[in-house]
């Protein structure tokens, strides 16, 4: 992912909230398949990380972006903007600049 693509994506981020949130159970595989799930409807979600969660946020995104094969966009706090393409053109909303 270029850098312009990434900003685009930030950009469009800014204005979603977030869908999920992590708390002290920390990475499931039930929460994992929701992620996985979201992520080929949208494309593009943010996930909060809450304060009794004893992970670092940086780890849980590579985790996270790994098992659900997406890219981490930005992490910024607490928060987790992840992006994938949809696998099926029909359900593709975002189109990423060259």
């Amino acid at each position: 992912m270029t850098s312009k693509q990434r900003s685009y994506l930030m950009s469009m981020a800014s204005s979603i909230t977030p869908i999920f949130q992590i708390g002290k159970a920390s990475l499931t595989e039930e929460f994992e398949q929701a992620v996985k799930e979201a992520l080929e409807a949208r494309e593009l979600i943010k996930i909060s990380v809450l304060k009794n969660c004893m992970d670092d946020p940086k780890e849980i995104a590579v985790l996270l972006a790994k098992d659900t094969r997406s890219e981490v966009v930005q992490i910024i706090g607490k928060k987790i903007i992840l992006y994938k393409q949809a696998d099926e053109p029909k359900k593709r909303k975002i189109q990423l600049p060259k």
